[in-house]
């Protein structure tokens, strides 16, 4: 007799069994790269290469190459960073806070969105560095150096030192959270291989055994860091809202930046998560373990914070108006119909507009729309970095220093590298490394499966 949840839909789905769990995900590791995924790796790679020519000639012959201008000191550097420490908040909120609330149905998704925070903070720390100038002979100051290394030392006042540790500790803690969840699956895949696989997987695996006391210690261990990455969902994104919100530039000067921003950072999150999980579903044939009640729920999350980004921009508009304050006032209307109204517009249709959509079932579990919809989320969140950042800097207090920004192909070439890193470090995890938590899957198994036999 088969049993089924009279509260929600089973998380798994199709009848899968233990050992089903394990075949269909090892099988992905464990059989040759098909041609999807060469080609799909081979444009990423690419991506990259050519994306290497920008960085290397901004290296050589420094950040002149890019569109910066005296009034406009920070653009589409400082505008990609905090897009891609956006991105990377959906892992640890998967992984973390969702693990502490016993969430099951994070157990499907939260390996890919655990390696997509990792590649995006890679990815988000390439831009500060390059904006250093030549930051071989002076990345080391953002560091807490002792007295005796010289008279310069770090401001700790500044929050752009806060972005260093902020960041650093957040990218430590999830590579150890992400690893640690990868160990039990790595013996799984150990104990299946030959040859140097096995050794490989062998020492990935830290001599996992399975054992009763192996898995007390991984609990502990996994409540422990989830105890440890819970604050860094509010704080990193809140320390990087104060590289703004601690000036006293129009536009930026507001205490409403930590939570909007922190709510922002999971807005884009779980749009880049379903952008691809999605594909990852269709392509690795894992439609019976990221189903259509994960995705629904994902929906429902970008519903919940796009609606409080739409109300924090409404906030920002109010505030200015209800301040007085003739340049904050000055600072909004330029935003919305200034020479920069086509990115104001384009942020809020893709950021509050677009989610709204998700008030109707039919479309939250539509897999097209979802997939068109999570792209739009990101893009609308890329254009609002741009239009805090640029907008707010363009028209300064005195008219004869205006000034409009235009990037250079080098601009474009240095974020077109973003991606091809983030990609490529992606698919090389999608392919040599178990794409779904096994361990975790086969932990709720029976209880969400529909399955239960008598």
């Amino acid at each position: 007799m088969q049993v089924s949840s009279p509260v929600r839909e089973p998380l798994v789905t199709g009848g899968r069994t233990i050992k089903n769990v394990t075949d269909d995900v090892c099988r992905r590791v464990e059989e040759k790269p098909s041609k999807s995924w060469f080609l799909a790796f081979t444009v990423s790679f690419g991506i990259l290469l050519v994306g290497g020519y920008a960085v290397w000639m901004t290296l050589w012959d420094g950040i002149g190459m890019w569109g910066l201008n005296k009034t406009i000191g920070w653009a589409w550097d400082i505008t990609n960073f905090v897009w891609w420490v956006g991105i990377g908040h959906a892992g640890t909120l998967i992984s973390a806070v969702l693990l502490l609330f016993r969430q099951k149905w994070r157990t499907s998704i939260n390996r890919a969105a655990e390696a997509m925070t990792i590649f995006a903070v890679i990815c988000a720390a390439l831009f500060p560095v390059l904006h250093m100038g030549r930051p071989w002979l002076g990345f080391y100051w953002a560091l807490p150096l002792p007295n005796t290394f010289g008279s310069l030392w770090v401001n700790f006042n500044s929050p752009l030192l806060w972005d260093v540790f902020a960041i650093s500790t957040y990218f430590s803690v999830s590579l150890v959270f992400w690893y640690i969840g990868l160990v039990p699956d790595f013996a799984t895949i150990r104990d299946r291989a030959k040859g140097v696989s096995k050794l490989i997987y062998g020492m990935l695996s830290l001599g996992w055994s399975g054992s009763a006391k192996a898995w007390q210690r991984y609990e502990t261990v996994s409540l422990v860091l989830a105890g440890l990455a819970t604050p860094l969902v509010l704080s990193v994104h809140t320390i990087v809202s104060f590289d703004f919100a601690t000036s006293v530039i129009p536009g930026w000067h507001t205490t409403i930046f930590p939570p909007y921003f922190v709510a922002g950072a999971i807005f884009s999150g779980f749009a880049m998560v379903l952008t691809l999980m999605l594909v990852t579903r269709k392509v690795y044939k894992l439609e019976d373990y990221i189903t259509l009640t994960h995705i629904e729920l994902m929906n429902i999350i970008i519903l919940l914070t796009g609606s409080i980004v739409g109300v924090a921009y409404t906030t920002e508009f109010f505030m200015a108006w209800y301040s007085g304050v003739e340049a904050e006032q000055y600072a909004f209307i330029n935003r919305a119909f200034g020479p920069y109204w086509w990115a104001y517009w384009s942020m809020m249709t893709c950021n509050v507009i677009s989610p709204q959509l998700f008030w109707f079932k039919r479309i939250r579990r539509s897999l097209v729309l979802t997939f068109i919809l999570s792209i739009v989320v990101n893009i609308g969140m890329w254009f609002e970095r741009f239009v805090i950042i640029v907008t707010s800097l363009h028209r300064d207090w005195v008219p004869s220093s205006w000034a409009m920004f235009s990037p250079t192909v080098y601009d474009m070439g240095v974020y077109l590298f973003s991606f091809g890193l983030f990609f490529t470090l992606f698919f090389l995890f999608a392919k040599f490394f178990p794409v779904v938590n096994m361990a975790e899957v086969k932990s709720v198994l029976k209880s969400t499966s529909g399955n239960i036999k008598e």
